[in-house]
């Protein structure tokens, strides 16, 4: 197996590896300050379509995590990205929040319910019967479906709440179209962040607490993968998988000395 070039510059996930449910998870801060130090480009990506960059700094940095919202990539703006590179000037109907809606007014796209060109769904924590029933007509009428990511279950501190996965499922049980989803693990968002920091697969790793998202979507996009096991994955989880990250560590401590 040829050997991987040294890491120039790195990708990791918010949940499950910066932060559990609002708290910091030990070894972040020290991640991010290093980072910053070296001066290596780095985003931090997030599923979640709810929040804006500047909502999500504002937050990292009320927990004590120093991240420059220019350094963070959600599913809203890569889905963003991806409609203005397929149909610039497009018109969409949108069921999400600011993070989605805003994503989409700074690309010049026009949110409607008459006729659209795309149906757009996106995290939010009040979907309606309305609103769905409408995304359901309008595409049932030709527009076609995209989800923001394929996140079937979301965190908080109740348990787990049905995300964007979820919901395109239903919305496919009633219409017969599957949505196309632009998030992790598509390695379509992991390619676009990479571009957005000038950065090559060759020399980028992904750091996930997902094996099914982080990983995958690493790994298919040709970057060196690190999986920690303060998130969702087991360690008896990831056998159960056909593919493997590069090296599996206990938490994003262990990864400040290879910064």
């Amino acid at each position: 197996m040829a050997e991987r070039k040294p890491i120039e510059s790195w990708l990791t996930d918010m949940d499950g590896v910066l932060m559990h449910e609002g708290v910091p998870i030990p070894g972040a801060s020290a991640f991010i300050k290093r980072l910053r130090e070296s001066g290596k480009p780095f985003l931090v990506l997030t599923n979640n379509s709810i929040y804006t960059p500047r909502d999500l700094h504002a937050r990292l940095s009320r927990i004590g995590l120093d991240v420059p919202w220019e350094s963070i990539w959600t599913s809203a703006l890569a889905t963003a990205k991806f409609l203005d590179e397929q149909r610039p000037g497009g018109t969409a109907h949108v069921i999400g929040e600011a993070g989605l809606t805003t994503a989409l007014h700074d690309i010049g796209y026009v949110l409607t319910d008459h006729a659209p060109d795309y149906v757009v769904l996106g995290e939010t924590r009040t979907y309606s019967f309305e609103a769905l029933t409408k995304a359901i007509r309008l595409i049932n009428d030709g527009a076609r479906f995209i989800a923001t990511n394929p996140d079937e279950t979301g965190p908080s501190p109740q348990g787990p709440l049905p995300a964007t996965g979820s919901v395109a499922a239903l919305i496919t049980k009633a219409t017969g179209v599957e949505p196309y989803f632009v998030g992790k693990p598509n390695p379509l968002m992991m390619r676009h962040g990479l571009n957005v920091i000038g950065a090559h697969s060759e020399t980028s790793a992904m750091i996930g607490d997902r094996m099914d998202t982080d990983v995958l979507a690493g790994l298919e996009a040709g970057m060196e993968t690190f999986l920690v096991l303060t998130g969702l994955t087991r360690p008896e989880e990831i056998d159960r998988h056909p593919f493997r990250p590069s090296r599996v560590v206990d938490s994003i401590a262990d990864l400040v000395d290879l910064v």
